[in-house]
C-alpha cells in the first residue's frame, strides 16, 4: 500500500493483478500449466523484464505521445553538476536516512531491484513530505530519497547473490554467471575457501565507483542534450530500445516483443485509472518465489497452518501482513461512516 498514491484498495488490486500473471505457466511447484490456453508460449511464463520493460518505458511513451508537446527547454548552460549537493545533503538527512533503509532491505530480496526499491522510496517521500504537490516537477525531496534507495539495493543485491547464489537483481544474475565461468561457485564456502577472489571483488568494487564518478558527470551532460530534442524524435527511438531489449534478454523470442506491447497497454491503462503499476510489479517479481516458499513450508508441515503463527517471528510477520490487508476495509468503512454522519447531521 505504500506505493499507493491514493486508493490502498487500487495498490492492493494492481498487486494481486501481478500475483495472478505469475500464475502462468508450468513453472509452478505442481508442474502443472496453468493459463497457457494451449499456447506454448506461456508454458514458461511471463519474463519480469519484458514486464517491467512495457509497464515502465512503454506505457510512458504511449502517455508522452497522447499528450500535448511540452515547451521547449531554453538551451542553458550547464553549470557543475557537483554545486549544492553538501547543502542537500544536509537539508534532508531523514529522507536519505529512510531511503537507505528501505534500499538495503528491498536489494536482499532475490528478484527486487534497484528499480522496485526506488520505486517504493519514492512513494514512501511522497506519502511522508509536507509538499507531495511539488512531486512531479523536479522537487529534490523524493528524488534524494529514491536515489539513496537505488544505491543502497545495488549493494545490498549482492548478499543474496554471493551467500546463496541467488541473484537481487538483473546484474547480480549476470555477475553470477561469470564467477561460475571463473570457477567460482556462490555460497558461503565462497568466503573461505577462496577468500582471496572475494577481496579482489571488493577491491573491483571500489574502483567501480570511483571510475563512475567522472564517467558519471560525462553521461549527465549528454543526457542534458536528449531532454532538449524534439518527443516526436525521442520516443520511436525509445521504442525500438524496448523491442530490442526485450528480444535479446529473451533469447531471441519474439513472444518478449509482444509481451512488451501487451505489458505497455496494461501499464497505460492502470495509470489513467490511478492504479500503481509499481504494485502489479512487485507482485510479478515475487509472485514465483511467494508461492514456492509457501507451497515448501505446507509440505513441511504436513499441510497445516500454525507453523505460520507459532513462532513469535513469524506470527508478527503474519499479524503485519494481516493489518496491512484489512487497513484499507477500515479505512473505506470509517470515511463512509463519516460521511454518512454528516448526512445525517445535515
Amino acid at each position: 500500500t505504500l506505493v499507493a498514491r491514493s486508493s490502498p484498495i487500487k495498490a492492493i488490486a494492481a498487486m494481486l493483478l501481478g500475483l495472478l500473471i505469475t500464475c502462468i505457466g508450468i513453472d509452478n511447484p505442481g508442474g502443472v500449466p496453468r493459463f497457457t490456453f494451449g499456447s506454448t508460449d506461456l508454458l514458461g511464463g511471463i519474463e519480469p523484464i519484458p514486464a517491467l520493460v512495457g509497464v515502465f518505458a512503454l506505457a510512458e511513451v504511449m502517455r508522452a505521445l497522447t499528450e500535448r508537446e511540452l515547451p521547449k527547454i531554453e538551451n542553458r548552460r550547464l553549470g557543475s553538476i557537483l554545486k549544492g549537493q553538501w547543502k542537500l545533503t544536509k537539508e534532508y538527512p531523514k529522507q536519505q536516512t529512510r531511503g537507505n533503509i528501505v534500499g538495503i532491505i528491498i536489494g536482499v530480496l532475490p528478484g527486487a531491484g534497484a528499480d522496485m526499491a526506488a520505486w517504493v522510496s519514492y512513494a514512501m517521500s511522497k506519502r511522508f513530505s509536507k509538499t507531495p504537490e511539488k512531486f512531479g516537477t523536479g522537487h529534490p525531496e523524493g528524488l534524494i530519497e529514491a536515489g539513496a534507495s537505488n544505491n543502497a539495493s545495488l549493494a545490498s543485491g549482492w548478499v543474496p547473490a554471493l551467500l546463496f547464489g541467488i541473484p537481487g537483481d538483473t546484474i547480480t544474475a549476470i555477475a553470477i554467471g561469470v564467477l561460475y565461468m571463473k570457477g567460482l561457485n556462490p555460497g558461503p564456502s565462497l568466503f573461505t575457501t577462496q577468500a582471496e577472489s572475494m577481496y579482489a571483488l571488493y577491491i573491483i568494487f571500489i574502483l567501480g565507483n570511483i571510475i563512475m564518478i567522472p564517467f558519471g558527470i560525462i553521461m549527465i551532460r549528454l543526457a542534458s542534450k536528449i531532454v532538449g530534442a524534439p518527443r516526436s524524435a525521442v520516443m520511436p527511438v525509445i521504442m525500438i530500445f524496448c523491442a530490442v531489449g526485450a528480444f535479446a534478454t529473451a533469447g531471441n523470442n519474439l513472444f518478449a516483443v509482444w509481451c512488451v506491447v501487451v505489458f505497455g497497454l496494461i501499464g497505460f491503462v492502470m495509470e489513467k485509472n490511478g492504479y500503481p503499476v509499481a504494485a502489479m510489479v512487485l507482485g510479478i517479481v515475487m509472485g514465483t518465489m511467494v508461492e514456492q516458499s509457501f507451497v515448501t513450508s505446507l509440505i513441511k508441515s504436513d499441510g497445516s497452518i500454525l507453523p505460520f503463527f507459532e513462532r513469535p517471528v513469524s506470527g508478527v510477520l503474519a499479524a503485519m501482513t494481516f493489518a496491512a490487508l484489512l487497513w484499507p476495509l477500515f479505512a473505506w468503512t470509517r470515511d463512509w461512516l463519516k460521511g454518512r454522519r454528516r448526512v445525517m447531521a445535515a
